[in-house]
Formats: structure tokens, sequence, C-alpha cells
């Protein structure tokens, strides 16, 4: 039976956390830099224990103006301190919990720009050995980043979107682009039943092979959970088992 991992990202203040943990499979919860809090966090992690769902943490830059999603030219040790430092935060609430911190899901423009730039990847594997080597790390399908990680010995989650459109190299649209979101959830569905079999269409209509370990829900839009619950119908009703 083919299975999926369905995930979101969390605690960044939006109102929907608790719903969607009975939903999703894995939550990245943001680490209170790029956007929520101590308290966000803490209820993050409380909700994911008590629905089984898997927990990672989702650092981004220190840029809450703009959510973490503009790219800042910040040196090595200073970004690998700001991740020490997100990771320390969750790894501290996780332990007040008893509850397991198991990956490392990067943010917005820090996530994006490490997808393809191999000093930043590096810097990000490094930060996140040094920390705890058993963490994976999740990453764009067929990113750079990811080989790179396999090859320093980090294990990795390979991660598609369900309502992002895709360039023909494999990389995301930036959100920049009118193009950049799937239309519809009807779309956003078709897309990733096909990806599950390997592929996305890409915009200019060429086909783009993918690895689908995890599939993105976004959870800072309205009808978030409506299409959460969408998805998991149409997965079943595919036999497809979705779990972490």
């Amino acid at each position: 039976m083919k299975q999926i991992d369905l995930n979101a990202d969390l605690a960044e203040g939006f109102p929907f956390d608790e719903a969607l943990l009975k939903l999703i499979t894995s939550a990245n919860i943001a680490c209170g830099l790029h956007a929520g809090g101590a308290i966000e966090m803490r209820n993050a992690v409380k909700w994911a224990k008590e629905n089984n769902v898997r927990i990672g943490a989702h650092p981004g830059f220190p840029d809450r103006e703009n959510f973490g999603r503009k790219n800042m030219p910040l040196k090595d040790a200073d970004l690998t301190a700001y991740l020490h430092y997100q990771l320390g935060a969750l790894q501290a609430i996780c332990d007040a919990q008893q509850a397991e911190l198991i990956y490392v899901k990067p943010h917005g423009a820090l996530y994006n720009e490490a997808s393809n730039d191999p000093h930043l990847a590096q810097v990000i594997i490094h930060a996140v050995r040094e920390f705890n080597p058993a963490l994976k790390l999740m990453g764009l399908s067929g990113s750079l980043m990811l080989r790179l990680a396999e090859e320093a010995g980090l294990a990795t989650i390979s991660e598609v979107f369900a309502d992002r459109h895709y360039q023909p190299n494999g990389m995301l649209v930036p959100r920049t682009q009118p193009n950049a979101m799937v239309g519809s959830d009807e779309e956003a569905i078709m897309q990733v039943c096909q990806m599950l079999n390997g592929t996305v269409t890409a915009v200019d209509g060429s086909t783009v092979s993918v690895k689908a370990e995890s599939v993105c829900l976004h959870g800072d839009n309205v009808h978030a959970l409506q299409f959460a619950r969408q998805i998991r119908d149409a997965l079943q009703q595919q036999k497809i088992r979705v779990t972490a």
C-alpha cells in the first residue's frame, strides 16, 4: 500500500493549529523568530503530542516584518547562532512535555535559497549536525540541499507542495509571480495524486520527476482545514495511507 505524510507549518499565529493537528501527520513548528513565540510553540507541541503527530522544527530568518520570506545575507556564524537558538528553544519545550523532536524544515526564504545555494545549504546542514545529528532534514524534493545533506550523513525527508506550482527545473515558482499558487483545491488534489506517482507538471507543461515522501499543506489561509479534509478523503479513496 502506498503511503504519504501530510505536514503543515504551525505556531505562526494563525487560528487553525489545534484543528489542523487532527488532520496532519507532521508538524513544522515555528521557533519564534519569523513568527509565533513561546506560547504558540508550547501549544503546538502539546496538541501534536496528543494527536501522535511527528514534531519538526521550522526555523527561519529573524525577520518578523516580512514573515521570513525575504532573503537575509547573514554571516555564517550569525545564521548558525540563529538556527541553534531556534532549535534549542523548541527542544526545551519538547523536553518539558516529554515530546520528541524528529526533524528540521527551514522556513520561507531560508528554505527556498538553500534549495539551490550550496553554501547556504552547507551552513544549515552543519548547524543541524552540530545541534543533533540524529535530526532529519526536510526539504524540497530533488533539491541540492537534500543531496548535500545525505552526503553529509543526515537522514532526509523529500517534500512536495500541494498548492504551489513548479518550474521546469523542479524549483517552486516564486511567490512574487502571479502563477505561484495552484488555483483550486481540485487542481491541488490532482497535483498531489500525480506527485505520488513520481512526477509533477511544470508551468510550461513539461514533466518533472519528484520524490514525494511528505506533502506540505499550508495552514496560513482561511480554508486550510477544508483542504486538509479534502485531501485526506481523496487519498483514502485511492487506498493511500496517511502516516508520518
